[in-house]
């Protein structure tokens, strides 16, 4: 984790499915869209929630990679979408720094742009979020997360000479 992360905002399945459909109760008196772009990948699942949620059934994607593990790398446009966005919502799980979502908007200028959550630092690229996280707090989507054995605090405290004994995998 970079140094710029400082907290951890951990989202279960449960909570991104409660949040995405938050996000479509804000969208719902602002269409009716004529499709969505699924920003590819982080926000498939937001736009499958969306797109259920106001009954749209034309979804496209736009793919991009920005992310190297949790570094920001060279942003790369990896599928494109035709057009200017007229009438078509675009839906992210996030939006960060902004870096991924100007690019997006210079793609599809006239697009409403939302995401499940925002960062100071991004919030400006977006029209429509649900939630505000600070800047330094990495969120940990459930696509990221798998279930496994977490140690408790008192076992991970040491006097220095006998460190606490490795967990054991869960399968």
């Amino acid at each position: 984790m970079t140094r710029r992360y400082r907290r951890f905002f951990p989202v279960s399945w449960d909570e991104l499915h409660r949040d995405a459909k938050a996000l479509a109760w804000r969208l719902s008196e602002l269409g009716p869209f004529r499709g969505i772009v699924a920003v590819a990948r982080g926000g498939l699942v937001p736009a499958h929630i969306v797109a259920r949620e106001l009954d749209i059934r034309l979804v496209d994607t736009v793919c991009v990679a920005s992310y190297e593990e949790t570094r920001q790398g060279e942003l790369k446009v990896l599928k494109a979408v035709a057009g200017d966005g007229e009438g078509w919502l675009v839906v992210d799980d996030l939006v960060d720094t902004g870096r991924t979502g100007r690019v997006i908007r210079a793609m599809l200028p006239r697009a409403h742009f939302a995401t499940v959550y925002a960062k100071p630092e991004g919030r400006p690229v977006v029209d429509t979020f649900v939630t505000e996280v600070s800047q330094d707090t990495w969120i940990l989507f459930p696509w990221d997360l798998e279930r496994q054995y977490a140690e408790p605090i008192a076992a991970r405290r040491t006097d220095g000479d006998d460190p606490a004994p490795a967990a054991p995998e869960v399968p």
